[in-house]
């Protein structure tokens, strides 16, 4: 009986090819399972059955994080979340900044340039007589407010001579510069039925200084005045220093009259 079986795996086995053969001679793991303390059998055997090869034990090991790692963890993670907030209001504050200044250099190019055009373009015209003397009026300027007659331009108004009154306005905490415009003819005024109140030209202001300056008896600049004392006739040039209520100063605005000393007496002062 065993002859006969080991015939027939004989010719099982001349019959088999040689990757058949060798496929058939590796030797086969099948795990076990595992006990309480972890630990997982390996059993080789051969394909066929004969017996076991050899046999191992390997320790399944599961670790998980210690309290040391995920107190480390939330410390760089709050650290680095600190770090961008801090960098995003950094970056902010530097872009408000900016605006500020952006808008303020506008401010202040607009006031300037409004200013300029308008004392440049003053006219020896009257706009008021003295009564004792008969002497027309055509400059008045003070230390913080200044009146002069000068075309307006259709976009302000109705256009022709008007009276442009500059002048710095107490409003408590902090001062803004208004310029208000009357029609003149015949060196008179001529007011509206229902005047419209002073345009403010900038707001937030702590100081604003008007000075004039005209030739002297030599037919030379004379010094800076904080009064005109000439307002029959207009003044050489025109300075203003504006500053702001943050104590920042304007960039200082000297202005020169094209038409001072026509057909007003000269410009001696």
């Amino acid at each position: 009986m065993t002859t006969r079986t080991g015939g027939r795996e004989s010719r099982a086995l001349r019959e088999q090819s040689p990757w058949e053969r060798l496929q058939d001679a590796r030797p086969r793991r099948f795990f076990g399972a595992s006990g309480s303390d972890g630990i997982i059998d390996v059993v080789s055997v051969s394909s066929r059955g004969r017996g076991i090869i050899g046999a191992r034990s390997v320790r399944s090991r599961g670790r998980g994080f210690t309290l040391v790692e995920v107190l480390l963890a939330t410390a760089l993670l709050a650290a680095g979340l600190a770090l961008a907030f801090a960098t995003v209001r950094a970056a902010t504050a530097t872009a408000q900044r900016g605006e500020e200044l952006s808008q303020r250099s506008e401010r202040m190019r607009a006031v300037e340039g409004f200013l300029r055009r308008r004392i440049a373009s003053a006219l020896p015209i009257g706009f008021e007589t003295l009564p004792d003397t008969g002497e027309q009026i055509r400059f008045i300027g003070e230390p913080t407010r200044m009146r002069f007659v000068a075309d307006l331009p259709d976009y302000l108004g109705r256009g022709g001579p008007h009276l442009h009154d500059v002048e710095l306005f107490d409003d408590g905490a902090s001062h803004r510069l208004a310029v208000s415009f009357t029609m003149v003819a015949g060196a008179q005024l001529l007011p509206e039925r229902r005047p419209r109140p002073p345009e403010t030209l900038a707001a937030g202001l702590s100081e604003v200084r008007f000075r004039y300056r005209g030739l002297d008896q030599d037919n030379a600049l004379g010094e800076w005045r904080d009064q005109w004392e000439s307002p029959g006739q207009l003044p050489l040039q025109v300075s203003i220093d504006i500053v702001d209520a943050d104590g920042r100063s304007w960039p200082s605005l000297v202005v020169a009259l094209p038409q001072a000393g026509a057909g007003s007496g000269g410009l001696f002062q």
